[in-house]
């Protein structure tokens, strides 16, 4: 019998709710896949929404990940030299078959080492920051580099999961959960990217981003705490 597919992901203060439910749904319809969401407790978790999400698991009782998942928001830069954060995912990153993120999830990956010398996306007004971590930064909207897989901006996490599900799983499986999800994207506005929308506001966004994140990221940078580490043998 096929083991199931253990999904566990970082849920924390501060998440962008899309980041983590976009993909959430997809993996939670995966044939026999089990999605946990850790924090340090099981009480609710507030995300950048204003309402919050429970945890099913502790960082301490989380289960062995076949797919280590980090989703973005603010609350990630608060995160950036948390050891017992950065512990959790080299802990389980170093099991995994996957280790993913999707929009600013990436920076907490990299902070734990988990990029160095890996190509890598985040959401675009964050993207040139990667590389202070140590990480390759790609504008592309998903990057698989080995076992790793990272999506941009919020999203951009459903097109990440259906990617991961037709490496893991097979295209099969992910084309028909695409249908069975509608996904069907067609937005009202021809804005939704940097390359597409107005270069005076991307640039505005671009610099306010880089006032708000740069010095957070460097701090990480210097103290030291990220410890590269590499993907197991055979990862693809």
């Amino acid at each position: 019998m096929t083991s199931p597919l253990r999904v566990v992901a970082l849920l924390f203060p501060g998440c962008t709710q899309l980041d983590l439910t976009g993909p959430a749904q997809v993996f939670a319809r995966l044939p026999g896949a089990q999605v946990d969401l850790a924090w340090r407790d099981t009480d609710p978790v507030a995300t950048d929404c204003g309402w919050s999400i429970v945890p099913t698991t502790t960082l301490a009782d989380a289960p062995p990940a076949d797919v280590l998942f980090v989703p973005g928001g603010d609350g990630t830069f608060d995160l950036l030299e948390d050891e017992d954060v950065l512990a959790f995912l080299r802990r389980q990153a170093a099991g995994a078959r996957w280790v993913t993120s999707v929009c600013t999830g990436s920076f907490l990956l990299a902070a734990a080492g988990l990029l160095d010398g890996y190509r890598a996306t985040t959401h675009w007004a964050s993207l040139p920051l990667l590389a202070e971590l140590g990480a390759e930064p790609v504008a592309e909207r998903v990057v698989v580099d080995r076992n790793r897989v990272t999506g941009a901006g919020v999203t951009s996490g459903i097109d990440f999961a259906l990617v991961l599900a037709a490496r893991d799983l097979g295209d099969d499986v992910a084309r028909r959960l695409q249908l069975m999800l509608e996904y069907d994207p067609r937005p009202p506005f021809d804005t939704g990217s940097p390359a597409t929308a107005d270069p005076a506001e991307v640039a505005a966004i671009r610099s306010a981003v880089r006032d708000a994140r740069l010095g957070r990221v460097q701090a990480a940078a210097a103290a030291g705490t990220r410890r590269v580490a590499v993907a197991p043998p055979g990862a693809t």
